[in-house]
């Protein structure tokens, strides 16, 4: 049995950076426009739904830029909501973002992989080409920590590279532009506060989810109170620019009922940008540019559950680190549920059941910035948020507004429209909730009874 052995190597702020990018551009900013156009095909609306989507997450990453600078400790929310709420809230945390977090993430980021390859190859299955990249790619970050900190940083700067280029194409290369200019004329402020535009901004969020990357890994990064805040500010407006400029090339170079509703529209954008056959290419390199999603995910998950495991009985074997610094158990758990996520191949629903819990405790940790102050008026605080109080009330209320949304669409489309039994997203989200209480409750029981055995 391998020994676990302390490891000396850490990322540098290039790297941390990397991971965060890496686990934001990924299936939503290449899957999003084709749901958003569902509900609006208003240019200004479109570029101001990826702007406000930005700026959320531009919110959400300067808060937590102060926590993890505070409580400089892998984990993301189960560390802090465990340290300013409760353990029990930063348990269930834990286990949504096992469950919800990264799994689900890197099910869904997969499954995109494979049905962009089966476009381009019709003869490769998408299920099974989504296992076997999970199944290669999970090997790497299983068996070595710094050869999957070399990968990551390789696989995020190729996909820069890709999607800059994908955009200045995207301007200059089709003959024929799509018509903005009665978009100009056509909005009106009031389309901000649609509910069509409430509906768009939970998927672009989507697409914005990873920007708290490097708080997960705060124990594999080098002066992580500077590093982290640095890295999550950095990547994320960087990643904002270049999703408005993205989806600005995706809407002028494409028809809109070309893309409405459609998975691929990065696949079928870069068909009207290069033609047929340099499309199917493109379509190819975009498919790879998803292997850093999954790989970001991949590394970064069991960080989560590694540390869960050093705090909690019942999990201690997710704690477990190879010989070269790779929590492997941890690794391997997140892959069997991903795994069985891919097999169900459920991608709307997986996504927005991801939605609210995530949105849930991230709101949760954001708030949690104004308690910490006060619950430790003495605590280090190398970085401290910019605009505060306004910048955590304005992520609370956005995402408070989402989840609400996201909430009462389930209820309209089980009671109202009847298209669905039960309130799948709300009751699968709720029973996650339930069972990371009752795993919390169970671990207790089992602290007690061992403290028990001891003192016999």
């Amino acid at each position: 049995m391998i020994k676990d052995k302390p490891h000396t190597y850490k990322f540098g702020l290039i790297t941390a950076s990397a991971f965060v990018v890496a686990n934001m551009i990924g299936t939503g900013v290449f899957i999003s426009l084709g749901f958003v156009l569902l509900e609006t095909t208003n240019f200004i609306s479109i570029l101001l739904l990826w702007l406000f989507g930005g700026i959320i997450a531009l919110c959400g990453a300067l808060v937590y830029g102060e926590l993890s600078a505070a409580m400089p400790r892998s984990g993301g929310e189960y560390h802090y909501l465990r340290e300013i709420y409760h353990p029990i809230l930063g348990f269930m945390a834990g286990w949504a973002s096992l469950i919800v977090g990264f799994a689900a993430p890197v099910a869904l980021a997969a499954i995109a992989f494979g049905t962009y390859l089966s476009k381009v190859f019709p003869f490769l299955p998408p299920v099974t080409t989504a296992l076997v990249v999970l199944t290669i790619i999970t090997c790497i970050h299983a068996y070595d920590l710094k050869i999957g900190g070399a990968v990551q940083r390789y696989f995020t700067f190729f996909k820069i590279f890709i999607i800059v280029g994908l955009i200045i194409c995207g301007f200059i290369l089709p003959e024929n532009h799509q018509e903005v200019s009665s978009s100009v004329s056509e909005f009106s402020l009031g389309e901000l506060f649609s509910g069509g535009f409430a509906v768009s901004l939970i998927w672009v969020y989507y697409a914005y989810s990873g920007w708290n990357a490097s708080a997960y890994m705060a124990n594999e990064i080098k002066n992580p109170q500077k590093t982290i805040p640095q890295s999550l500010f950095i990547s994320t407006l960087i990643v904002t620019i270049l999703y408005i400029l993205l989806n600005a090339a995706f809407y002028l170079s494409t028809p809109i009922e070309e893309m409405k509703g459609q998975l691929q529209v990065g696949l079928i954008s870069a068909h009207y940008i290069f033609g047929e056959q340099a499309g199917n290419i493109m379509g190819l390199i975009i498919a790879s540019l998803l292997l850093s999603s999954i790989s970001s995910m991949v590394f970064l998950g069991p960080r989560v559950s590694q540390v869960m495991g050093e705090d909690t009985y019942i999990l201690r074997a997710l704690s477990k680190r190879s010989s070269k610094g790779t929590p492997y158990i941890a690794i391997w758990v997140q892959f069997a549920i991903s795994f069985l996520l891919i097999i169900t191949n459920s991608f709307a629903i997986i996504t927005k059941y991801t939605g609210i819990t995530l949105s849930f405790f991230a709101m949760l940790t954001v708030a949690g910035v104004f308690i910490h102050r006060r619950k430790f008026p003495n605590a280090a605080r190398p970085y401290k948020t910019w605009g505060y109080p306004v910048i955590p009330c304005v992520f609370i209320t956005l995402i408070l507004w989402s989840i609400i949304y996201l909430i009462h669409e389930d209820y309209v489309s089980t009671f109202i429209d009847r298209e669905q039994p039960v309130m799948w997203m709300t009751l699968m989200s709720v029973l996650t909730l339930l069972t990371g209480a009752g795993l919390y409750w169970w671990n207790s029981i089992a602290v007690k009874h061992k403290s028990k055995q001891n003192n016999i």
